[in-house]
C-alpha cells in the first residue's frame, strides 16, 4: 500500500543521496553542473528542512522506499498557489507499475487548493504522467522558458 511520509531531519542525508541520483537523471533534460565535491547544485535543498512553506516527502510501498516529492508554495508563473510540486520521482526499478500515477493522485487528493507543477517538454514520460494525473482538474498549460510546461489547476 502506497503512503506519503514526511522526510524527518534524521533522513536528510538519505534524501540528499537519493536526490543526487535524481538530479543526475535530470541531466537528460537540463544542463546542471557539478560542484567541487561532485554533487549537483540545488540551492533550495536545505530550505526544505528550515522553511514552513516547503515539504519533503518519501513515498513508501509498504516497507519499501520507492520515491520522493518536494513541495513548496513558489509559483514559476508568479501566481498565488497553495502547492507547487518542485520535484517528484519514482525510482527507476519501480517505474512502469503505475505507482507514479497513484502517488500523484494521492498527493493531490490530500492537499486541496491551487496547484502548479512543471516538467521538461523533452521528458515524454513526465508529460504523459502529469497529463493523465491532472486531467480530472482541467489544468491550464503554460509555456515556461523555452522547453518547459507548467500545469496550473485546482483540487
Amino acid at each position: 500500500m502506497l503512503s506519503w511520509r514526511p522526510v524527518a531531519q534524521t533522513d536528510r542525508q538519505r534524501l540528499w543521496n537519493l536526490f543526487q541520483k535524481y538530479l543526475y537523471e535530470m541531466t537528460n533534460y537540463y544542463d546542471d553542473e557539478l560542484d567541487g565535491e561532485g554533487n549537483y547544485r540545488y540551492g533550495y535543498f536545505d530550505r526544505y528542512f528550515e522553511e514552513p512553506d516547503r515539504e519533503a516527502l518519501f513515498l513508501w510501498d509498504g516497507d519499501t522506499l520507492v520515491g520522493f516529492a518536494m513541495l513548496n508554495r513558489h509559483s514559476c508563473l508568479g501566481e498565488t498557489v497553495d502547492h507547487a510540486l518542485a520535484e517528484f520521482t519514482i525510482f527507476p526499478m519501480y517505474r512502469r507499475q503505475h505507482l507514479g500515477l497513484e502517488a500523484a493522485r494521492m498527493l493531490f487528493a490530500g492537499r486541496p487548493g491551487r496547484w502548479e507543477l512543471k516538467y521538461s517538454g523533452e521528458n515524454t514520460a513526465a508529460k504523459a504522467l502529469w497529463t493523465k494525473a491532472t486531467r480530472p482538474y482541467d489544468p491550464k498549460a503554460s509555456q515556461y522558458q523555452e522547453t518547459e510546461t507548467v500545469l496550473s489547476f485546482t483540487v
